[in-house]
């Protein structure tokens, strides 16, 4: 049975799209076929880790949305980023979002049919034969994002140690329980080191009654990095990418 994890952050810069790309890579080096799909379209960004540059996004997501194509046409296999040796049923493929300015004018101005994109994500889990499907939305509420929370099996928050964050993912929080959500996970990301990581859990997990998958230090690597590849696979013993490992499989069977 096939899983969708949406990632999520109420606001941006948290790292939302780093995270999806380096879970979804850490759950596929067990053997699993996983999708990702960037439905932040307003901002879209995560192609960029896997190499990509805008004449090489085509197709995406947005050919799908306006009639162009079909939703797998524009599932981009990008398996050759996990090193090492894998399971060979593993498999990753992307489904990016247009950086145009024209395109992302487009949507602003006209929309898009949400429910389109939820037939989409039936479509492409069943094309593929994919055993999860990551969302990475774009930050905030809006209809796209209720639909993504509404159709997850888990839901990964995504939060600062920062008052703002803590007051909006409140809020998240509340709506997904509302929408019956059968599981959330938070991740708590940027924390400096100088924090105490076991305090902070408990603390979070006691705001938000939920557990949480991992605390990610504050790390000059990843800055370093820029978003150049993904970080699990430059940097396979670092805590951030240990982190990864543990939350990856909270989310495994």
């Amino acid at each position: 049975m096939s899983q969708i994890v949406s990632v999520h952050s109420y606001r941006g810069g948290t790292g939302k799209s780093n995270t999806t790309a380096n879970l979804a890579i850490a759950v596929a080096s067990h053997g699993y076929r996983v999708g990702i799909v960037d439905t932040d379209i307003q901002s879209p960004g995560i192609h960029v880790l896997f190499g990509y540059a805008e004449e090489t996004l085509s197709p995406c997501l947005n050919d799908y949305l306006w009639g162009h194509c079909k939703i797998e046409e524009t599932a981009h296999d990008v398996t050759a980023v996990i090193a090492g040796d894998i399971p060979s049923r593993s498999r990753v493929y992307l489904v990016p979002s247009s950086v145009k300015a024209g395109e992302i004018a487009r949507v602003l101005r006209e929309g898009y049919d949400v429910g389109l994109l939820n037939d989409g994500f039936q479509d492409l889990i069943e094309a593929l034969n994919l055993d999860y499907l990551f969302i990475d939305t774009h930050p905030g509420l809006n209809e796209e994002t209720l639909l993504s929370i509404t159709i997850s099996d888990i839901l990964v928050l995504i939060l600062r140690p920062d008052h703002q964050d803590f007051q909006g993912t409140a809020v998240t929080v509340d709506v997904a329980q509302r929408l019956n959500v059968p599981q959330i996970l938070m991740v708590v990301n940027k924390v400096p080191q100088t924090f105490d990581f076991d305090d902070l859990k408990k603390r979070v997990e006691s705001i938000y009654g939920n557990p949480v998958g991992g605390i990610l230090p504050h790390s000059d690597e990843m800055m370093i990095l820029g978003s150049e590849g993904v970080f699990v696979q430059r940097y396979p013993d670092h805590p951030i990418s240990q982190t990864i490992a543990k939350i990856a499989r909270s989310i495994l069977p």
